[in-house]
């Protein structure tokens, strides 16, 4: 527990110093030097990520594999992931209200009066695969050597389902070589993450320093009204996900979250999910969730679960058509909304995913997709929010699913056994 304490302190000493140094660099070097120090700053923050990465996919399959492996019949599977599902739905469902409700109270596209541009306008976001061709072949593997190579975690997620049912069904007598194995290869991947962790601080410090070099803090006040209330949503989804779970965890729900403080802080400070996965699945375990469940469910969620970019699409989708005083009616809205969430499932692995799902999605409600180019220059801010909220959203489903399950070990018993 010191340790993981001494991490987190590390981490907000780190993003500080970021915070400080990028403003002093960007109120005082010259435009030559921030560039410099921009792009060379940024390395710390792509080995980090770059190691990560390195260890997602091997992580990934390994305990996804194990987890179904372990779970036995393929209608525990079932129900199992009927559930996650059900859940999953619901708290995207949840989340988009919850943007609307906010944005629709603060209005913070209202006033801007700006004019619908008549040409159309390259906002350099690949929107060209957001179709139902472009869904399959973007969620079922042609080669699960290839997946694992571009580090598609959906695909890599499907493979290992079909992979763990297929060693499931030939009974533990045959699995269990084959289980022993893979445990093995979670366990080092996740031993090997502890190391990857130690980079973290430094990583954050270039992350931070690197977008407030070049853009100065002076654009958080330019875009203050939106920020504020898009992070309000952002508060009040985690309440609301707190509410939902405190009904099944009870008092278990305020020691889960102090667990997962460290992998919500790595992933709001490096603008990527991704890279707390591991800490995450780490920390769910030692909360008392069983693996087979952890490793089951996370990886899924990881591809459906993503209440951040809901809030966001939602948020950040009114926002414009405030900004162009385009006036929508419930039916549309509501449409508008259903297109979002569906467009946005299985997208996690795409760069910039929520801003895609936008660019592809309101052209077809007469929202102009140049209103994205008022996003993109914050868009590092927003990402923060909605990276750590999927990361604290997954968190919960898992744990509440584990508890559904009778899979949770009581918290006393485990705070003992670390003791």
């Amino acid at each position: 527990m010191a340790s993981a304490n001494k991490l987190t302190l590390f981490i907000v000493i780190f993003m500080l110093a970021g915070i400080l140094s990028g403003a002093a660099i960007h109120e005082y070097a010259s435009q030559e030097a921030i560039k410099g120090w921009s792009e060379n700053i940024t390395l710390l923050t792509d080995i980090f990520l770059r190691l990560i990465k390195m260890v997602i996919a091997p992580l990934v399959f390994s305990t996804l594999t194990v987890g179904i492996m372990k779970l036995g019949e393929t209608s525990t599977i079932g129900r199992v992931g009927g559930k996650a599902m059900v859940w999953f739905i619901s708290s995207s469902v949840l989340s988009i209200l919850v943007g609307l409700f906010i944005v629709t109270l603060e209005q913070p596209g209202s006033g801007l009066n700006l004019t619908i541009p008549t040409e159309s306008v390259e906002t350099g976001l690949a929107v060209g695969g957001m179709t139902l061709k472009g869904f399959l072949s973007h969620t079922i593997p042609t080669s699960i050597v290839g997946a694992m190579a571009d580090n598609e975690i959906l695909q890599i997620v499907v493979f290992s389902m079909f992979f763990g049912i297929g060693g499931a069904s030939l009974g533990e007598k045959f699995n269990a070589p084959l289980v022993a194995a893979l445990d093995v290869v979670s366990h080092i991947m996740l031993k090997v993450t502890g190391y990857v962790m130690y980079v973290a601080p430094l990583a954050i410090f270039a992350a931070i320093s690197s977008v407030i070099a070049t853009q100065g803090l002076g654009i958080l006040l330019n875009y203050a009204s939106f920020i504020g209330g898009y992070y309000a949503a952002i508060i009040l989804t985690c309440l609301v996900l707190l509410a939902v779970g405190y009904m099944v965890l009870k008092r278990e729900i305020f020691r889960l979250v102090s667990m997962l403080k460290d992998p919500v802080l790595v992933a709001f400070t490096t603008s990527s999910s991704e890279a707390a996965y591991p800490k995450t699945l780490e920390q769910l375990v030692r909360f008392g969730c069983s693996r087979n469940i952890v490793s089951f469910v996370l990886p899924i969620g990881y591809s459906f679960n993503l209440v951040g970019s809901m809030v966001y699409c939602s948020f950040a989708s009114m926002f414009i058509a405030q900004a162009y005083n385009i006036h929508l009616s419930f039916t549309e809205v509501a449409v508008l909304m259903l297109t979002l969430m569906l467009a946005s499932k299985g997208i996690a692995g795409v760069p910039r995913s929520a801003l895609v799902v936008l660019a592809a999605t309101i052209p077809s409600f007469n929202i102009p997709v140049a209103g994205i180019l008022l996003l993109m220059g914050i868009d590092h801010f927003l990402d923060m929010g909605r990276s750590a909220i999927n990361v604290l959203g997954n968190g919960i489903a898992t744990a509440m699913l584990a508890q559904n399950e009778g899979l949770l070990e009581e918290g006393a018993e485990l705070v003992e056994q670390e003791a």
